[in-house]
């Protein structure tokens, strides 16, 4: 049930808050807060509370820069780990322009338009995401390193597993948060966590996404560890992964499900697949958005690196879960939790959707395993390739209308100009690989 302004006052009042943050994303994926007195909170619910949009990354110019956040009643949470006298609650925000308009760049904005546009065709979108993370030791001065201390792999528990403890503690607090924890375990690799959530309605699982992430640094911070969203911190283990499980509904019905085909998917599942893959290449850009990306998605470490899909194995880019029913959906494999998960879902929807709007028929599945197959294989079955970095990912993406439609002109151009930067930054600069390799030699 919805909300209101009323409902937040009296919950704030009941919970003792003191301090509300109001909480909005950047382009960039990056969780952006300002703080205000619960005396403000009347006052901001009524969408009168201003901001600086100039001094945030990607936002605005400064002759353009007042900017209001819009507060979404249905946000409203108390954080668990603070005194219960005197709380700190925090609420999500849209970000609008001085003159009521809805700001293009703000993300939240870009996937309601994502969702408009799904609605207006019969669908709503549900989405279930698989975020994985590390859990490292700090140094003496408290800055982040790549060391840890357990020796464990998958599904792994103590005594080996040290970051158990903390784990626990992040699952009870985002259950204080309302989240429903469907799987807590240890990833493959040492350090390697994920912490899975009930799927939902695309909106609210990209504010919790925000959330989980700021709820893991936070617990991991109390246990003395650094929790690091970075897709591959470590080189010759699995990076991290924040695989998307989506299926459209219509109502109370599964439009990806068929019973009357052989493999019970139906049409519109199939063409939503044809869009995902089309747009493979062009959404790398926006679901792996950093230059370390790309340090993932290399054959040998379960990450996907091939446009395919199947229903049987964990090679290609999309796999079919087996579950059937209600169930039925879609498992996008390549995005990573370095991406704006508000973003990212608009992108992933508006290809689904672009791919049934023009019936694009996907290629046959793909059964074998893709990385065990030579490169002429894979040409005789037409399986390409996502983007080798970032540069090849972003070159993809302007070339992509549909891609570049989700995003809007100012977001587009914003991540455009901050991506060639990121990539020109790390073109130019000398790495520790390349002392090892020449230093010597030459």
């Amino acid at each position: 049930m919805a909300l209101t302004k009323e409902d937040v006052l009296i919950k704030a009042k009941e919970a003792d808050v003191k301090f509300v943050r109001l909480q909005f994303t950047d382009i960039f994926g990056v969780l952006k807060n300002v703080a205000i007195t619960v005396e403000q909170l009347e006052k901001a619910l009524d969408g009168e509370m201003m901001f600086d949009g100039s001094s945030i990354e990607g936002f605005v110019r400064i002759e353009e820069s007042d900017m209001y956040l819009i507060p979404d009643p249905n946000t409203f949470a108390v954080f668990p780990w603070r005194p219960r006298e005197g709380s700190v609650a925090r609420l999500i925000c849209d970000v609008y322009n001085h003159d009521g308009t809805p700001f293009e760049g703000c993300p939240r904005n870009t996937l309601k338009r994502a969702l408009a546009e799904a609605a207006e065709m019969g669908f709503s979108l549900n989405v279930g995401p698989e975020a994985e993370f590390f859990l490292f030791h700090t140094d003496t001065e408290g800055k982040p390193t790549t060391v840890t201390h357990d020796k464990a792999g998958y599904f792994d528990l103590t005594p080996v597993d040290l970051g158990e403890n903390a784990r626990r503690d992040m699952v009870l607090t985002l259950e204080e948060l309302g989240f429903e924890i469907e799987a807590s375990h240890h990833e493959v690799a040492p350090g390697q966590h994920e912490i899975d959530f009930k799927y939902d309605e695309a909106l609210d699982i990209a504010d919790k996404i925000m959330t989980f992430k700021y709820v893991v640094r936070t617990i991991a911070q109390r246990h003395g560890l650094h929790a690091t969203f970075m897709p591959k911190p470590v080189f010759g283990i699995a990076g991290s992964g924040m695989h998307m499980n989506q299926s459209l509904f219509q109502g109370d019905k599964n439009a990806f499900f068929d019973p009357s085909t052989p493999d019970q998917l139906s049409e519109v599942s199939k063409y939503y697949i044809g869009g995902l893959m089309k747009h493979a290449r062009a959404m790398t850009a926006i679901t792996n958005p950093t230059v370390n990306s790309y340090k993932r998605l290399v054959p040998g470490y379960e990450a996907p690196v091939y446009i395919a899909w199947s229903a049987r194995n964990r090679s290609p880019l999309i796999r079919i879960p087996a579950k059937r029913g209600s169930s039925t959906r879609i498992e996008l494999r390549n995005p990573d939790p370095s991406c704006n998960p508000y973003l990212a879902i608009a992108v992933a929807l508006k290809a689904g959707l672009d791919g049934i709007k023009n019936k694009i028929q996907p290629p046959p599945p793909t059964d074998k395993n893709i990385y065990e197959m030579t490169a002429e294989e894979r040409m005789a079955e037409e399986i390409g390739n996502l983007p080798s970095d970032l540069y090849e990912a972003v070159q993809e993406l302007s070339k992509d209308e549909v891609i570049k439609s989700a995003l809007g002109n100012h977001t587009y151009n914003r991540f455009l100009e901050a991506k060639m930067i990121e990539w020109d930054r790390y073109r130019i600069r000398v790495h520790p690989w390349e002392l090892d390799e020449y230093l010597a030699v030459y």
